[in-house]
């Protein structure tokens, strides 16, 4: 037991409770340098009381993180347990959990009965109150931030509502993670269907099986549905890309079959240059 690793552990933020009741027990077994953990996770879900796929999955991620590392492994009844290392640089660099210092300056008179008035012109004093006075009125938001802010919470709300209901877990996280995803650039309609797939894909497995909505959104488990999108589009563009080389190929063959060509569709192969207007009139069609 190291209570170096712990304290350093303990003045750190970790994301999550689980989180950091994890690394705290691993903490526990650690010695001065963070190394020569070996516990299963068996063991950590027997004493943390957390659910296996919990553990699993948080190790899994400290791995991803340099949090952990593994450094051996040592043989046991079951077969081995992994030997871990906490990375101490790796935590020294997290968040702290402290408050931070509250610098006051230095002021020649040490109490300022009053807020500061600014500077006068013509005779005409400063503001009584300071910006963050307490009955300082703030300027209301505009109707249009007002609209934004309403159409991005029904976004939200829309994508949410997709997910396996009883699945939905801190509706609140997950709407502020939706959002988080949104403002970063990710299509609204994009991610709609990406969550409509993964209901879809989900809906013949047991309740254990289907990941919590909170939890999903967080992992970006949203980026496989998203990929497949693309996928998509891309088979469609070359397919649509396939078929007006094929309508340009008639053209300019003269083939019989131009006549099924329609006027939009000639409009879409001269903008494209794949014809031109000389060469549809030669094919009998109007340009």
């Amino acid at each position: 037991m190291s209570w170096r690793i712990a304290n350093e552990c303990a003045e750190r933020r970790f994301g999550s409770a689980a989180r950091k009741q994890i690394i705290m027990f691993l903490a526990d077994k650690a010695s001065d340098d963070g190394s020569g953990i070996w516990c299963s996770k068996g063991t950590i879900q027997r004493h943390t009381e957390l659910s296996e796929s919990t553990v699993k999955r948080t190790i899994i991620d400290f791995l991803r993180e340099g949090i952990l590392i593994e450094t051996g492994r040592r043989h046991c009844k079951n077969g081995y347990t992994v030997i871990y290392r906490i990375v101490l640089e790796r935590v020294a660099a997290l968040e702290t959990t402290a408050e931070p210092d509250i610098e006051t300056g230095f002021t020649v008179t040490p109490v300022q009965p009053e807020p500061g008035t600014g500077s006068t012109v013509n005779g005409v004093r400063g503001s009584r109150w300071t910006p963050n006075h307490p009955k300082t009125i703030h300027k209301p938001p505009t109707r249009r931030r007002e609209a934004a802010e309403e159409v991005e919470d029904l976004e939200a709300e829309k994508i949410l509502a997709a997910y396996p209901e009883d699945r939905i877990r801190d509706r609140r996280t997950t709407l502020g993670q939706i959002a988080a995803a949104v403002k970063a650039g990710i299509e609204p309609d994009d991610l709609l269907q990406a969550v409509k797939a993964y209901a879809k894909e989900s809906e013949g497995f047991t309740r254990s099986k289907v990941c919590f909505s909170d939890n999903w959104f967080k992992m970006r488990r949203w980026e496989k549905g998203l990929a497949q999108i693309q996928a998509d589009r891309e088979k469609a563009r070359e397919a649509e890309a396939k078929g007006r080389a094929s309508l340009a190929e008639w053209i300019h063959e003269r083939h019989p079959l131009c006549r099924h060509i329609t006027n939009r569709q000639i409009e879409d192969l001269i903008a494209s240059k794949l014809v031109t207007p000389e060469q549809v009139r030669a094919a009998g069609l109007q340009a």
